[in-house]
């Protein structure tokens, strides 16, 4: 164990924590964020600075000098680097839930040991593949492939949109073994490269311009490299349930990088209202300003149930694979959250706010995408109503609130909203309605989490706020569903639609 290492476990969590938080906004006010967070990529002096602090050892096993891989201990640096900074979060997320941790889970006892001392001692960072350009959410026809030859498996393919391109040390990369005639298995293999050694170097074919997250670069990388056979992760039955298990947990850990940006925006906006004269009072007085604040307020208290649920349930001693429901929710319903709340914070900031020096005009880019990685908000949606319904049928119910207050993600919030919970689903309804049935479901879930938080102790009148303000979300999407017509666009929009030759 090395003498940083031993100090990180001596280090009680509270203390490093403070010293994080304490360090990075210093950091940040030094170097000027605002200014920084407008050009690509931050300089590698601050990247030095930030990775001294030794974020990422929260998410390396305590027998490798890593402070143990608890889930609190990780949401915890994601949440706190979020309120200064969303990228740099979504820069510790990929390293932690889309590498760290399926390398604890899955990788091989004789690899381990080097690359979490690289993490620990030098700084080293790490990422997925699994997109590709004709196959985005469509992972499970990927066209990546990988071939043993001897001791080693070669892997061909093309992957793009991944989080660090050309930054990350090493990388997890997904593809489909190739038999003999060529033809792919239907299951998914991970392995790992890394990028120190010459043949399992990963060339960057493009960088992308992405309009959001500058501090992150994007691209197009070509895979053709030879990777050792340690260097392949082993999963407990299947791949494909590896896949689902590792990509489950990290949508547990999306509040984590919610929770800051969220408390950033309900911050700012009150410093913001309370401050900002208008007339004879401030914009605080204003009735709408209260509710948008009411709102922000109810995004920081859902936010903190999904954490605290997490923590409890998202570690790599659990398998994830069969939790989609759950883990969709969270994920689609959080993003959602810090979208609007950046939204919110730059309508109540005016003029003020729509520059990308300022929190919340730079908070809508950066968030925005959150929305569409790892699955697409609609996607996701969609897969929670799939499972709710497919169960409902299973067990013979017709009643959406009925089946709720006997679902263990839902039983207690669905007996909150019995009245507005009273409608049945006994045919197939068309996909606009199922995104609406899966937002109010994602909401019932979280609101559950909600009141198991309260139980502990959380602040009730949050909790009391946060339970009504999703009732009126849920009144309106249900009436969103229940009047949704077939509407289709036309064939052809453009005739007779000039509106210049009709007057």
């Amino acid at each position: 164990m090395t003498e940083s290492s031993s100090k990180l476990s001596g280090e009680s969590y509270p203390e490093f924590l403070d010293h994080f938080k304490t360090s990075l906004h210093h950091l940040f006010q030094r170097e000027n964020i605002d200014q920084l967070s407008q050009s690509r990529g931050l300089p590698p002096s601050v990247w030095k600075e930030i990775m001294n602090l030794k974020p990422l050892s929260v998410a390396v096993p305590s027998e490798f000098g890593g402070r143990g891989l608890k889930v609190k201990e990780c949401l915890g640096i994601l949440s706190a680097a979020s309120y200064e900074s969303l990228p740099l979060s979504l820069t510790f997320g990929i390293n932690i839930a889309l590498f760290l941790e399926p390398l604890a889970k899955y990788g091989n006892e004789a690899v381990k040991e080097n690359i979490f001392k690289h993490f620990l001692d030098y700084g080293a960072m790490g990422g997925l593949m699994i997109t590709e350009p004709d196959f985005g959410s469509d992972a499970l026809n990927m066209k990546t492939q990988n071939v043993l030859k001897g001791d080693s498996y070669e892997l061909k393919g093309t992957k793009h949109w991944q989080g660090l391109t050309g930054l990350a040390n090493y990388w997890l990369i997904t593809s489909r073994s190739a038999n003999a005639e060529g033809n792919l298995s239907r299951d998914v293999d991970f392995f790992i490269a890394d990028t120190h050694q010459p043949q399992q170097n990963i060339e960057v074919l493009e960088y992308y311009d992405n309009p959001g997250l500058y501090m992150i670069p994007y691209g197009l990388n070509k895979i053709d490299i030879t990777v050792p056979q340690a260097n392949k992760l082993i999963p407990e039955s299947t791949g494909l349930k590896m896949m689902l298990d590792i990509l489950h947990r990290s949508r547990f850990q999306f509040p984590g990088m919610g929770m800051g940006f969220l408390k950033r925006m309900l911050d700012e906006a009150l410093e913001h209202t309370r401050t900002r004269i208008v007339g004879n009072s401030n914009l605080y007085a204003l009735d709408q300003v209260q509710y948008q604040l009411a709102r922000l307020e109810s995004f920081f208290t859902l936010c903190s149930a999904m954490c605290a649920k997490s923590s409890k349930i998202s570690g790599i001693d659990h398998n994830l694979s069969s939790e989609g429901v759950h883990a969709n929710s969270m994920k689609a319903l959080v993003t959602d959250m810090m979208q609007e709340a950046a939204q919110i914070l730059v309508q109540l900031s005016g003029g003020k706010g729509y520059r990308m020096s300022h929190i919340g005009g730079r908070g809508i880019m950066d968030s925005r995408p959150f929305q569409i990685f790892e699955g697409s908000n609609e996607m996701l949606y969609t897969q929670i109503s799939e499972g709710i319904l497919k169960d409902m049928k299973k067990k013979k119910f017709e009643n959406v609130g009925q089946y709720l207050q006997q679902n263990v993600l839902s039983e207690n919030a669905a007996k909150l909203y019995t009245q507005n919970l009273d409608f049945t689903i006994n045919t197939a309804i068309s996909q606009r309605k199922m995104i609406d049935l899966g937002k109010v479901v994602a909401r019932i879930i979280t609101v559950n989490d909600l009141l198991e938080l309260s139980n502990a102790g959380f602040n009730q009148k949050l909790v009391d706020n946060s339970v009504e303000m999703t009732r009126q979300e849920i009144v309106a999407l249900i009436a969103s569903m229940n009047h949704h017509q077939d509407l289709k666009p036309l064939d052809d929009y453009s005739e007779n639609s000039n509106w210049m030759s009709l007057v």
